[in-house]
């Protein structure tokens, strides 16, 4: 059974599931891409398998040079449910001094931003940097809620903000996160 948790900011809502990216019903899904934006296993490849060779033919055509690392670029969605796949490029986790949460950030903040630019209500992260990228979880997860709260609470939108987590250890990770966050907050 998938689990699920909400947190609140202001008129939005920060969604926590364990599930499958894929098959989410939203705007727009976050893809955890390379600053190639070549494709590559976990959530990158499944995005791609999911959503068919027109995502890889536009990100080749729209961007050549790919994608700095904190940044993100925006595609259709192909076969996915969702209208727009959002390319994220996180950092490789180098041990914490090399910036690697400003730009973990800065691909959150800039993702939410190319949401709100093309009209999505609900958005759809997977947890950027934490996989294959060896960011250790409790510190992907509090760069990524505590950017996602900010941002929301700048912008009031978008509307729903998911985290589509792999796996209930990654969800437990999340959640934990998040309760101490909003619980210091109303303090």
């Amino acid at each position: 059974m998938a689990h699920e948790a909400r947190f609140a900011v202001g008129p939005s809502q920060v969604v926590l599931l364990e599930g499958d990216i894929t098959q989410q019903d939203v705007d727009a899904v976050v893809n955890a891409a390379n600053r190639h934006l070549a494709g590559g296993g976990g959530v990158d490849g499944a995005i791609h398998r999911a959503g068919g060779p027109s995502i890889m033919e536009e990100t080749r055509k729209r961007y050549p040079q790919g994608c700095p690392t904190g940044e993100a670029v925006i595609t259709g969605a192909g076969n996915l449910p969702a209208r727009f796949v959002i390319h994220a490029v996180g950092p490789v986790w180098r041990g914490g001094s090399h910036g690697e949460r400003e730009l973990l950030a800065g691909a959150y903040r800039r993702s939410l931003q190319l949401a709100v630019e093309n009209g999505c209500r609900s958005v759809a992260f997977p947890a950027l940097s934490a996989g294959a990228y060896g960011y250790p979880a409790e510190e992907a997860a509090e760069v990524a809620l505590r950017t996602v709260r900010a941002f929301l609470e700048e912008h009031g939108q978008p509307q729903e903000v998911r985290f589509v987590l792999f796996g209930e250890t990654m969800w437990r990770t999340f959640v934990s996160v998040a309760r101490r966050l909003w619980e210091a907050k109303e303090a």
